[in-house]
């Protein structure tokens, strides 16, 4: 991408965002988004992540989980170097850029962590460079995010694998591994196609078709017609074989579909039917644990509130009730007394963090202050990636 785009686009993000993403001014939250007891876990959670922080990391060198808690400050309006919690923000992003290697990777944990890490970090980089966050000549600031995350995306396109999907690893092959690899790096597309920077076409038109691929009908074989398998019910499954059919998986599928503009394919529905199912019958429960742990509940969110409407509107309340009452309330104890507690493969401290930046992106969403958060279907993406 041409450096003349990155100045431009910092100049422009300057002019319209003294505070808050652009995007943040496309409508207010409703009433029925936000409740008072999802504004104060919010608060306590981002209050959490501010006095456990570490040198900048909480103690992770998971990049992507550091990403994650710059996210949550995003989020919920806390922008580097601003306000109470600006430091921690910065210390969050500026751990990430100085980290970043030369190739463009953005990984320093174990090499097969790699992608993983790389995808959520340059999908937050992004958020960060389309929101105008850092100050001007901050030692964080435009002029260090943009070459890394330039060399972030050029090092995503240079490992897709010749079927549209990517490996855990940072190499290029003939078959990606899995669709998990393959939502990371396509929302760090999407991101910087939001912040104005330059995505070459057929990078998306081949994600979008391994995507495709990773979908699996109920009752019928994976080659039968699209009109056959129209018939039937069906999700994102994680491999192109069918694989393990989760909600994670499913809701996954869907964002990747929707931030690409396939706005109207007909596999988005038939996820949802399995997102919305699931968060209804993990909402349930009365035993305050969390509905889902923190990969699935970061898709789910999302893929809700892309896909909007009446979906968004019944399920978020019951998503957003079940984080306010699962939060782990302890004022005495600031080590505790915010967080929400990890599920799932990540535990110990790195997964507390992990599964509070999320709970605390998903109280957020209704602000819309990021790039990624614009609503309904936008037609520049429609034009550039719609056609089917």
């Amino acid at each position: 991408m041409s450096r003349t785009t990155i100045a431009c686009l910092t100049l422009v993000a300057a002019l319209l965002l003294p505070g808050l993403s652009a995007s943040s001014t496309t409508r207010a939250a409703a009433p029925r988004e936000i409740t008072p007891e999802s504004e104060q876990a919010l608060q306590r959670g981002i209050e959490w992540l501010t006095k456990n922080q570490e040198n900048g990391n909480w103690g992770s060198n998971d990049l992507g989980l550091v990403s994650m808690g710059a996210l949550a400050y995003l989020s919920a309006g806390h922008l580097p170097g601003r306000g109470v919690h600006g430091n921690a923000a910065q210390q969050a992003l500026d751990y990430v850029v100085d980290n970043a290697k030369p190739s463009g990777l953005l990984n320093i944990a174990q090499e097969r962590r790699g992608m993983y890490n790389h995808g959520l970090s340059a999908f937050v980089l992004g958020q960060a460079y389309g929101t105008g966050s850092f100050p001007a000549g901050s030692p964080g600031g435009d002029q260090r995010i943009g070459p890394v995350l330039d060399r972030s995306l050029r090092l995503i396109a240079q490992t897709q694998c010749t079927d549209g999907g990517w490996d855990y690893i940072a190499r290029s092959q003939e078959r990606g591994h899995d669709l998990s690899l393959a939502v990371m790096q396509a929302k760090a597309l999407r991101s910087a196609v939001d912040s104005g920077l330059e995505v070459p076409p057929e990078v998306i038109e081949m994600a979008i078709r391994s995507v495709r691929q990773h979908y699996t009908p109920q009752g019928c074989s994976r080659d039968a017609s699209e009109e056959e398998q129209k018939k039937h019910e069906g999700q994102f499954t994680y491999t192109k074989g069918g694989g393990a059919d989760s909600v994670a998986m499913a809701a996954a599928g869907v964002v990747c579909l929707q931030e690409f503009a396939q706005y109207d394919d007909w596999r988005i529905e038939k996820s949802m039917k399995v997102v919305c199912k699931a968060i209804d019958d993990n909402t349930k429960s009365k035993s305050n644990a969390a509905p889902f742990d923190a990969y699935a509940l970061y898709y789910v969110g999302q893929a809700l509130y892309q896909v909007g409407g009446k979906d968004w509107q019944r399920c978020y309340p019951k998503l957003r009730d079940a984080l306010v009452a699962c939060q782990v309330k302890a004022p005495d104890d600031p080590s505790h007394h915010g967080k929400w507690v990890a599920k799932g493969k990540v535990g110990g401290k790195p997964g507390d963090l992990y599964m509070t930046s999320v709970a605390c992106f998903i109280l957020a969403m209704p602000n819309r202050y990021l790039p990624i958060l614009q609503e309904g279907k936008i037609g520049s993406l429609q034009e550039q990636f719609g056609k089917e």
